[in-house]
């Protein structure tokens, strides 16, 4: 008989507004390797090439991309439909996986996706998310962000759905990353002191995170050797 080995939890991971894939992919593998030895990481680009300066200019070389669009105050938004398909497209040609990570803009996403795949609005085709890991995260229909059609019920009751909240003591969308937090059951949290970034982790972040690991390991099968 052979012996059960833990499969690794795979992850689809999206950058931030007007970034990348790649400069998700470099901030990130600077956690520590008893992290990242213990997740399958798989990161995309958005959809749509950057229509407009992206803020990381000089400091990571281009392309940049983003998923959707929105108007000054957030009360609109275009392509955000297109965006999910694009990513139930993806998730139907390359996966399955077993959860989301998110930075910003790809947070806010991330964030919205079990509920709305709940409320059988997007990724209907695809298997059920298990988890996220949220990096300065907000949501839809909270302080900042106004719903678009397909999120109006997506945070009506807390979500079920495992979730590992990166929050930046500094970070401007603090107040909406800590109000992100009600909208999920026990959810797990590693507070950090720097601002809007994906931070290394230190030791008290990476047994916060490797304990997220072993609650959403629980969930899944394991594989036989």
């Amino acid at each position: 008989m052979g012996s059960q080995v833990q499969r690794k939890p795979r992850i689809l991971c999206l950058h931030g507004f007007r970034t990348s894939a790649e400069i998700l992919k470099k901030l990130v593998l600077r956690w520590p390797a008893t992290v990242l030895e213990k997740l399958d990481l798989v990161f995309l680009n958005g959809p749509y090439p950057a229509q407009g300066k992206s803020d990381v200019e000089g400091i990571f070389d281009p392309p940049y991309y983003e998923w959707f669009q929105a108007n000054q105050d957030f009360t609109e938004y275009t392509n955000f439909e297109e965006c999910l398909a694009f990513i139930e497209d993806y998730v139907i040609k390359n996966g399955p996986f077993d959860g989301f990570m998110g930075f910003s803009q790809g947070a806010i996403l991330s964030a919205a996706l079990p509920g709305m795949q709940r409320d059988g609005v997007a990724l209907t085709e695809v298997p059920k998310i298990k988890f996220l890991i949220i990096i300065s995260g907000a949501k839809f229909g909270g302080s900042k962000l106004g719903h678009h059609k397909l999120t109006s019920t997506a945070f009506s009751s807390p979500l079920e759905c495992p979730s590992l909240h990166i929050i930046g003591e500094m970070d401007s969308m603090k107040p909406e990353s800590t109000g992100l937090l009600e909208s999920f059951v026990d959810p797990f949290v590693i507070n950090h002191p720097k601002g809007h970034t994906v931070p290394k982790l230190d030791e008290k972040g990476t047994e916060v995170m490797l304990g997220f690991i072993e609650r959403i390991q629980k969930t899944m099968p394991t594989d036989e050797e």
